[in-house]
């Protein structure tokens, strides 16, 4: 009973401290917040590469020369969609900001026509008051968020030595990044150094590989879908709705805007966009998603929606990105931690299943 009440004490007594670490930490993220998010993009980049690498090495291709291959494939492949996607969607997200106040002005005037059709009928039903209110509210939210994601663009092309720097480090991290992060781990014990190593690459391969390939997957199909429909900005809705697929409850987030915003415009075409859609996302959430990532990081969603918000207060967009697969990795390490603490030795059954599992 002591013992037990000691090792509530030390917990306790810690976690100010540890408050006061992530406080500290916090600040000299936002300090190096540029250098930091070229470092974190080019690993991440240096991860997602490292696939088809390993991939060519299995079939007989020496290292350096598959880096170099998938390498000068993946440049290739990005400079290509730059040059022929990012134009396109500037040209849109243009003339989506400047549709906008008239999309607005036509769902104000839907909903008169409305309020109009249920008076004849003598319906108690009055929407125009606190749908004008919404609406305008929409329209500075929605302005704003466009201007902040067209200054992103703008600000992302125009630093072209953070792009290049991101690229070179990317190319080094492949070809020595083992040396590198052996460096790293080394200053930790060997059963926990492998525990990290393992953790980390089960984390991120679980959660960004599969949800970076159904974000693809979601995107062009959505894009295929409003391109039929002939619906305004489809192609910036389909690849807008794909990159918010990379982040837990973005699909839904995404439909809702996209038909909410169809909606104003024309009401049917709204409901017929919605209703493609929901076929498609539930589709892909139902047959494609659960093969490719199944149970990712058995997080509670309470705890996925608090780990986006640190995420995105701390890094951005970047954060928001890998937000879930560290807050899966700190979740596996805390477990780790507990139970190597209890049963004391390395080499216990318990640990040898709890890193199997993890």
């Amino acid at each position: 009973m002591l013992n037990l009440l000691n090792k509530r004490l030390l917990w306790y007594l810690a976690l100010p401290i540890m408050v006061i670490n992530g406080w500290a930490l916090l600040q000299i993220f936002q300090y190096f917040g540029r250098i930091i998010t070229i470092a974190v993009s080019a690993t991440l980049l240096s991860f997602l590469l490292d696939y088809p690498v390993l991939f060519l090495q299995r079939h007989r291709v020496k290292r350096h020369r598959a880096v170099i291959l998938v390498f000068l494939v993946a440049l290739v492949i990005i400079l290509a969609l730059g040059i022929i996607l990012i134009p396109l969607l500037l040209e849109q997200l243009t003339g989506l900001i400047e549709k906008l106040p008239s999309w607005i002005e036509s769902g104000n005037q839907q909903l008169e026509s409305f309020d109009l059709w249920a008076s004849k009928r003598r319906l108690p039903i009055n929407s125009t008051g606190w749908t004008n209110q919404f609406t305008e509210r929409l329209s500075i939210q929605l302005q704003d968020i466009t201007g902040e994601v067209l200054t992103f663009f703008v600000n992302t092309v125009g630093r072209i030595f953070d792009i290049l720097l991101t690229i070179i480090i990317t190319f080094y991290l492949m070809l020595h990044g083992d040396s590198l992060w052996d460096g790293i781990f080394n200053f930790l014990p060997t059963h926990l150094e492998n525990y990290v190593r393992k953790s980390l690459r089960k984390n991120f391969q679980n959660y960004f590989i599969g949800q970076a390939t159904l974000a693809c997957l979601m995107g062009v199909s959505m894009t295929i879908g409003l391109l039929i429909l002939r619906t305004p900005f489809g192609l910036l809705f389909g690849i807008g709705i794909g990159f918010l697929t990379l982040v837990p409850f973005g699909t839904a987030l995404g439909v809702s805007l996209v038909s909410l915003l169809i909606t104003l415009e024309n009401f049917w075409l709204g409901i017929e966009v919605l209703i493609v859609m929901v076929l498609i996302e539930q589709a892909v959430e139902n047959f494609v998603a659960p093969r490719i990532l199944g149970g990712f990081t058995g997080l509670n969603p309470v705890w996925i929606l608090l780990s986006l918000l640190v995420g995105v207060q701390v890094w951005g967009v970047l954060g928001l990105l890998i937000a879930v697969p560290m807050a899966g990795f700190v979740k596996s390490t805390v477990n780790y931690f507990r139970y190597y603490t209890r049963f004391d030795q390395p080499g216990n059954s318990s640990i040898t299943v709890l890193e199997k599992n993890n």
